[in-house]
């Protein structure tokens, strides 16, 4: 089935370029008529940079039978969130206020990218300045779920998602600030990692909050998201919240089972007000990876929700800061939902924002010390069914991310934290499961996913999917 080839895993399909099987030039023409084809339906895409991806790919193949491959993504159409600088292209940032801006630069995130021989098929849709988490777009229109055509996708990184998940490329970068990697990768049943804080560039993204901004990968497989946090890894001298030096993320081999492997749980906020069959999906998937050999023990977490509430604080604090003067002069442009976080930013003290900081520090150094001794803490991911598209008013947008997730917990203390898919509810909708690890140990996470991945069978499904076939 021609159908196949868009659902390939980067491994396989790098192989088939690589031993000449597939062209780069075919490639990226085939994925283009596929993205002309369904991207009306789910709107993953504010901008699809066919000519420009077309020249790339006959560069690459030039290169490749000149001079050889680059690395496992040479060739490889990758989709890139729309907050993030592309040289000569617009970046909208999905909001009215940017959309005629042609940034001069590339971000370092798509700078390495090019670099590993990726080619840049479009810019996906996003929430509006990625501030929520349903890409309901009022200006680009609104991202639907390929599960669900009526639900959103999660946000804010949810055309990022939608792409991966429908074959519109084979992997892409997203952002996330309290879960915007994650939420709508879980919603739409794929994988997605949030690094730990310093290990990737944001130089060249339109900042939300600086304290809690992070750029990673979203793909259909643990291998691929390992294989694209590899290539964007590293310290940046013009983003000084990265770190020099960092553990590799790829590994030489596969974990055979889980067995001396130990995963925490924490009970409190994680599963608190589940569905009930997310809960029985993410209970089953805990029985599941110990029956693959791994121990999971409950621990306790005090301060916990204090520090989710700093967050809120930091992250309206900081993004009024970014957005003030622009707001001054085009307040009238932004979707509503904006405007509510906004007038809740001007309501925070210097005082409010200083504490939320200290409390931050505070509880970040303690987990540390409650982690010790494990290899990573098992969590949900979404917690219930994606909203109905249009049914949360503008002024409840704030708390979506708290509703529809529990990933909020990895930004305010900036550990790696992974999700991908443990199983479906009922009507065929994705769920997510995250496993959250010790700082810049990426590599044990995505070992310890790899495993589970390997006995379930969740990737295939991504290719069974004819919901958003027939519209």
């Amino acid at each position: 089935m021609m159908s196949d080839l868009f659902f390939l895993d980067i491994s396989t399909l790098s192989k088939l370029i690589q031993t000449k099987k597939i062209s780069p030039v075919e490639l990226t023409k085939q994925v283009l008529q596929r993205i002309e084809r369904y991207n009306p339906t789910v709107n993953a895409y504010i901008n699809v940079l066919a000519e420009d991806a077309c020249q790339q790919a006959e560069v690459l193949e030039r290169e490749l039978m000149e001079q050889g491959v680059r690395g496992p993504l040479h060739g490889v159409p990758i989709a890139v969130k729309d907050i993030l600088e592309t040289k000569g292209h617009e970046t909208t940032a999905g909001s009215k206020v940017m959309e005629n801006w042609i940034p001069d630069r590339d971000a370092t995130v798509v700078r390495k990218l090019k670099e590993a021989g990726a080619i840049l098929i479009g810019k996906a849709n996003l929430h509006e300045f990625a501030m929520g988490a349903t890409t309901e777009n009022p200006h680009y229109g609104v991202c639907r779920n390929p599960w669900d055509l009526e639900r959103v996708p999660g946000g804010s990184s949810g055309g990022s998602a939608v792409a991966v998940a429908t074959g519109l490329c084979y992997g892409a970068i997203g952002t996330d600030t309290a879960g915007s990697i994650r939420l709508p990768a879980a919603i739409c049943g794929i994988t997605g990692m949030k690094p730990t804080y310093g290990r990737v560039s944001r130089n060249g993204c339109l900042p939300f909050s600086w304290s809690l901004d992070h750029i990673g990968p979203m793909t259909r497989t643990v291998k691929d998201s390992a294989i694209l946090l590899e290539a964007i890894t590293g310290f940046d001298p013009l983003d000084s919240a990265t770190v020099s030096q960092a553990d590799d993320v790829m590994w030489d081999q596969a974990l055979p089972d889980l067995k001396g492997i130990r995963l925490a749980v924490v009970r409190k906020h994680f599963f608190d007000d589940l569905e009930p069959e997310v809960e029985w999906l993410v209970e089953q998937a805990m029985r599941d990876m110990q029956a693959l050999g791994a121990e999971i023990a409950e621990i306790e977490l005090p301060g916990l929700d204090e520090a989710l509430q700093a967050l809120k604080v930091i992250a309206q604090s900081e993004v009024l800061a970014f957005h003030e003067p622009i707001l001054n002069k085009y307040k009238d442009w932004y979707g509503e939902d904006l405007k509510y976080r906004f007038s809740f930013g001007q309501s925070i003290s210097a005082v409010q924002y200083l504490n939320a900081q200290r409390t931050r520090s505070k509880f970040s150094q303690e987990l540390r010390e409650k982690l010790k001794g494990f290899d990573g803490l098992l969590a949900p991911a979404n917690a219930k069914r994606p909203f109905l598209i249009g049914t949360v008013p503008p002024d409840q947008a704030i708390g979506n991310m708290f509703t529809l997730g529990r990933t909020p917990f990895g930004n305010i203390t900036g550990l790696p934290a992974l999700t991908l898919p443990c199983g479906f509810m009922s009507g065929n909708l994705p769920v997510g499961m995250q496993i959250i690890g010790r700082p810049f140990e990426e590599r044990r996470i995505f070992q310890i996913a790899e495993v589970y991945e390997r006995s379930q069978n969740w990737v295939a499904k991504l290719a069974e999917n004819e919901t958003y076939l027939v519209r």
